[in-house]
């Protein structure tokens, strides 16, 4: 048995894990990351919105998803309060967060450190006499 059949990852159903959680809530989390790196921000300021934002995204699933109205708002509490698909969202968007962090962070620090930094694969730099290309 698969991950995906197991409901592991998901709740309800793959498209609505693939829409609220993957492009929604990971579009948000990456201008988080984004937002905080653009700040100088440290990682653990996005990290914090980005756990506010896993609360947010739970209840899109339980609003948009679960077939929640306020006469069943009783009986879906248990779905929007699973602490089990929370941490599932969370460490996804987390993810997100940090691509948009480090993604930014890279831009920053070789515009405005040119003369020290250097381009280094896709999400990051190097420093130093490596980066100059002089001995």
């Amino acid at each position: 048995m698969g991950l995906l059949r197991m409901n592991i990852i998901y709740e309800n159903s793959l498209w609505a894990f693939l829409f609220v959680t993957v492009l929604c809530g990971g579009g948000a989390a990456f201008m988080i990351g984004r937002a905080a790196a653009k700040g100088w921000k440290p990682f653990w300021q996005a990290a914090i919105y980005t756990m506010m934002l896993g609360v947010a995204i739970r209840f899109l699933h339980w609003g948009l998803f679960a077939g929640a109205t306020l006469a069943s708002w009783r009986a879906a509490q248990g779905n929007m309060h699973s602490p089990h698909y929370y941490a599932t969202d969370t460490a996804i968007l987390l993810l997100f967060a940090a691509a948009g962090f480090r993604l930014q962070r890279r831009a920053q620090m070789i515009r405005q450190y040119g003369w020290l930094t250097a381009k280094a694969g896709a999400p990051g730099w190097r420093t130093g006499k490596d980066a100059t290309g002089q001995p």
